[in-house]
């Protein structure tokens, strides 16, 4: 079904203007070029869907609580309407592939590419996976590769999480809440963990096979949680050229210098700071050290967020937004969308600015979710 979106207040080429957005065969087209039904946007802003790069919240559709697990088909489904009532069409979740059991393990990686493949069709969002690899899990890498080479992994990301896993767990309040995640004896997971580590000089020539299987695929890679600019510098050799969650700002300036892309984190924008104690996300996007804002660990944030940049006063909402679509569209390889132009994915979102809430949701030209009370919008 065609649609025109009118009346209201679109984004285009960076500019917010009164304007009708239509949308034709799943995409969007040239002003008044088409028939279709109608959708009121009057006194509501017409702008581009979301594309969260990062976003890991499927997980707790999964595992609402520790050792509590629910079905991921279930899980995923739900996730769906989620992601599509927070104005996030195109969303690139974060699964994380360890040598820990459990949430993050080998099964709960096939049973969430599974889900992902059986919902899809139907999800409205565009569900992509973003690999999280664990620097040591080499028992699972002729695994992942297998998976690269099928299409089923659209971003690599490069972790490194079991040095400070191992260091941890010496405390063991915090032994026993990785075990409960695991769902496994603490004793268990301690094992584990050292056996990872352990496998520690093999890292790099796995890191180059996946690297090598990225670039063949064509497959973006982004390394994660770079600590300095070293680090960086080393991923960018590999092929990384996006830098996400950066733990110092002299990370985040290596690679802004570099031209590549920074993310960080929605949440810590609408919350005014890192949870983790790292840097405050809001001054590094408005200093351009951040480009792109990711869901992270809570959808609702990246639509806050650009409001939130805005009413800081130094980036218009209009450059707020590109943080949360456009820029993170070009950072994951997406040509065809996070803008509002003829020829694009018609991904929209219909937002009340009073409210800062999605009114309407667009997924490839197709009314995906639409707020209580706005169907008396529809024409």
């Amino acid at each position: 079904m065609d649609w025109v979106i009118g009346g209201g207040t679109a984004l285009r080429d960076g500019t917010l203007a009164a304007g009708e957005v239509a949308m034709a065969g799943g995409v969007i087209a040239e002003a008044g070029g088409t028939g279709g039904r109608r959708f009121d946007a009057t006194g509501l802003l017409v702008m581009p869907g979301l594309v969260d790069i990062h976003g890991d919240a499927h997980e707790r559709q999964m595992q609402p609580r520790p050792g509590i697990g629910f079905p991921a088909a279930l899980g995923m489904r739900d996730s769906a309407a989620q992601l599509l009532a927070a104005g996030i069409t195109t969303a690139c979740l974060g699964v994380t592939l360890s040598w820990e059991p459990g949430l993050r393990g080998i099964e709960a990686w096939r049973a969430t590419l599974a889900a992902v493949e059986a919902v899809r069709p139907a999800a409205g969002c565009d569900l992509r996976i973003h690999c999280r690899f664990e620097a040591d899990n080499l028992d699972a890498l002729e695994e992942l590769l297998a998976d690269m080479a099928a299409g089923r992994v659209h971003l690599l990301a490069f972790n490194d999480h079991t040095p400070g896993i191992v260091k941890r767990i010496a405390d063991p309040a915090k032994a026993a809440a990785y075990a409960a995640r695991a769902g496994v004896p603490a004793a268990d997971f301690i094992a584990l963990a050292q056996r990872a580590a352990a496998m520690r000089p093999d890292v790099p020539a796995a890191r180059a096979r996946l690297a090598e299987a990225a670039r063949m695929h064509g497959i973006p890679m982004l390394s994660h949680d770079d600590a300095t600019p070293a680090m960086r510098a080393e991923f960018r050799a590999l092929g990384a050229a996006v830098c996400e969650f950066p733990m110092g700002e002299d990370v985040a300036q290596a690679a802004r210098a570099a031209g590549e892309a920074v993310v960080m984190g929605a949440p810590n924008v609408v919350r005014g700071g890192s949870h983790m104690g790292w840097a405050s996300a809001a001054p590094l996007a408005e200093r351009g050290l951040v480009t792109v804002l990711a869901s992270d660990y809570y959808w609702p944030a990246m639509l806050e967020a650009a409001f939130v940049m805005e009413s800081r006063g130094v980036l218009d909402l209009a450059s707020a937004w590109a943080l949360v679509s456009a820029n993170p569209a070009a950072a994951a390889g997406l040509a065809d969308r996070g803008r509002i132009a003829p020829g694009l994915r018609g991904d929209v979102v219909v937002v009340d600015p009073a409210r800062r809430a999605p009114v309407a949701t667009f997924a490839a030209g197709r009314l995906a979710w639409l707020a209580p009370g706005a169907a008396a919008r529809i024409g």
